[in-house]
């Protein structure tokens, strides 16, 4: 339970009980009930209750006004009520290209599990470190044995965790997303295990790849564990077949029959095709680096360094382990995988140099444990949590990959064993009869990969926190108008709660043009699903609220048009959001905006315009600090 809980209480006690809620909904400000009868409502008892605004009652809710910490409560009254608190619908957003698509759906599932991904990192990191202090017999000791398990059983068996967290992001059945990721690692499926227990039936002579049938029809094995694409692939593929099975299966069968169509067509479409692709383009890589590795060493470490992290977000970079191994059974060394040495540091470099410039802490907070993760070897965390959602920072962890590999290549660096990876891959380099010089080689990688990944992410990176220091420098700042319109004063806003003053100083705005833009610069802390509320907090820590119209959370969505995401960080006059002016009040609902500072409490002074219309880029507020 949160520290709302009480608050909670009274707040469902005052609606008539759990049992007068037919639903419960939230917006930016205010839990909106649905209530089985409004007269077994306590108007006044909620009223005079301090974690209460106001209530209000329209369009059939029942409104209780809480402020920005209206989804904090929210939990704790879906907790104490028993109300299911699945979020509303995803949010609408501007369209985006494959690669954004791509990026997005990637991230989206790896989000949930940064930290077991940066905890296991961490046990990996300090099981290699373990073994080169106390030798390698503590290898095949109990303790070993089981900090690997901990350490590793998370990417070995990665399927069936984004198997999960992939099912929450396509809203298909969690355990029917589990299992189709479990069945990608199930043993006797697994090219290893076909081949060795001499299952397969036959084998595809320019790939090498083992197969048998599944109802006639040619399967080709593959070796999913660890792997990302295809589990996700597969999921995305089943959210559209539960789609048609619900359409289709009677809603009393629904319970059944849905995950097993599901099921029976999604895995077996994952394992005949997708699988087989991922396992194919795993084949043509290995080629693509055995005859780049003949033309030029350098060359091939520094192509390494620069992709490696493309490779590892694709499950692709496990083509070049087969000929690393080859490598160490017949030459005894290894000079492929070094070029992927500086990769973890650059990731490193970069993530240190993203805590020192954000100000957000729950960013901070992540940043540690994220460096701490990459610097040990597992750079997951970092990619899927900080790197890949801003491009950018992704783009300057190839650089430094890049030089990294450029610098093991031109040292002749050579690996003796599978080691473990970031710092603990150090001593892999040294070779059997004590000499150190790929040691040397590997530290001079790391240090300047770190050093190039840092630079470039601090200067080149966004400069939000030098707006900062300006800012708070100034002890002042101006915040433009987000839309041309006419002013009036908060006082007259229709709607008693923004009217009190309590949620926050401004102005309302009757919009002549139906456009958003953003007043400050800052990062975009709330974008509701409905696209109607939008909170900014500036980079000098000015918190905004832009409430496009009244009570049309309602409208769902319909009649806006999102170019930014929550989390965006965003430049002053950047467009913001559309929304159709003619549609909004069609439907009966008013354009008036209320542009707030809901923060205002933490600030000496916030200045009015005197000003009756807006028009951008011209001071609608001034604040001092």
């Amino acid at each position: 339970m949160g520290k709302y809980e009480k608050l909670a209480k009274e707040i469902l006690e005052n609606v008539g009980g759990k049992e007068n809620i037919n639903s419960l909904t939230h917006c930016i400000t205010r839990l909106r009930f649905r209530l089985k009868d409004e007269s077994k409502a306590n108007d006044e008892a909620l009223k005079n209750n301090p974690g209460v605004v106001t209530v209000m009652k329209s369009a059939g809710q029942y409104q209780v006004v809480i402020g920005n910490h209206v989804p904090a409560v929210f939990e704790d009254v879906c907790s104490i009520a028993g109300i299911s608190n699945d979020a509303p619908a995803a949010e609408a957003e501007a369209p985006k290209g494959v690669l954004d698509t791509l990026i997005d759906i990637i991230s989206g599932c790896f989000q949930p599990i940064l930290g077991p991904l940066c905890a296991a990192g961490i046990i990996k990191g300090l099981n290699a470190l373990l073994v080169f202090l106390l030798g390698t017999g503590f290898s095949t000791s109990g303790t070993y044995l089981v900090l690997n398990a901990i350490g590793d059983s998370i990417f070995y068996f990665l399927p069936i965790i984004l198997g999960y967290t992939a099912a929450k992001k396509f809203n298909v059945n969690v355990v029917v997303g589990m299992i189709i990721g479990a069945s990608l690692c199930y043993p006797t499926i697994q090219t290893d295990s076909l081949s060795a227990a001499g299952k397969a039936i036959g084998t595809l002579p320019m790939i090498g790849a083992y197969y048998t049938k599944f109802l006639g029809i040619p399967f080709i094995s593959g070796n999913y564990t660890s792997t990302v694409v295809p589990v996700i692939c597969i999921v995305a593929l089943a959210a559209q077949v539960q789609k048609i099975a619900k359409k289709y299966v009677p809603e009393m069968l629904q319970n059944f029959f849905v995950p097993f169509f599901v099921l029976i067509i999604s895995l077996p479409i994952g394992l005949l095709v997708i699988g087989p692709v991922v396992g194919l383009l795993t084949q043509v890589l290995s080629n693509f680096f055995a005859a780049l590795y003949k033309l030029s060493p350098i060359v091939t470490a520094t192509v390494v360094g620069a992709f490696w992290q493309c490779l590892v977000i694709f499950g692709l970079h496990w083509a070049l382990v087969p000929m690393a191994m080859v490598n160490l059974g017949n030459l005894g060394f290894d000079t492929i995988l070094p070029g992927m040495t500086g990769t973890t540091f650059a990731a490193t470099g970069i993530m240190i140099a993203t805590y020192l410039k954000t100000k957000d802490p729950n960013k901070k907070a992540l940043a540690i444990p994220a460096t701490i993760s990459a610097f040990c070897g597992v750079t997951e965390p970092a990619i899927y949590g900080f790197l890949l959602p801003e491009k950018t920072p992704f783009v300057f962890s190839c650089i430094g990959g890049a030089v990294g590999g450029a610098i093991m290549g031109a040292l002749n660096a050579k690996m003796y064993v599978m080691g473990g990876l970031g710092i603990f891959s150090v001593v892999s380099f040294i070779s059997p009869k004590g000499e150190a010089s790929g040691l040397v080689a590997a530290l001079i990688c790391g240090a300047v990969s770190m050093l190039v990944g840092f630079l470039l992410a601090f200067f080149f990176g966004k400069k939000e926190d030098n707006k900062v220091v300006e800012a708070v420098k100034a002890n002042e700042e101006t915040i433009l108008a987000p839309i041309e319109g006419t002013i009036k004063p908060i006082e007259d806003s229709s709607d008693a709660a923004f009217a009190s003053g309590a949620l926050g100083k401004g102005v309302v705005i009757i919009p002549s043009v139906g456009k958003v833009y953003a007043p400050v610069s800052g990062t975009v802390t709330v974008l509701f699903p409905s696209l109607h509320a939008i909170g900014i907090t500036s980079d000098s820590g000015v918190e905004l609220l832009i409430h496009i119209g009244i009570n049309t959370v309602q409208l769902e969505g319909k009649g806006y048009i999102a170019h930014i995401k929550q989390g965006d960080h965003v430049e002053c006059g950047q467009l913001l959001v559309e929304f159709d002016m003619d549609y909004i009040t069609s439907e009966g609902y008013s354009l008036e905006t209320p542009v707030l500072v809901t923060n205002y409490n933490d600030l000496k002074e916030v200045k009015i315009t005197d000003k009756t219309n807006s028009s951008l880029k011209e001071e609608l507020l001034h604040i001092n600090y």
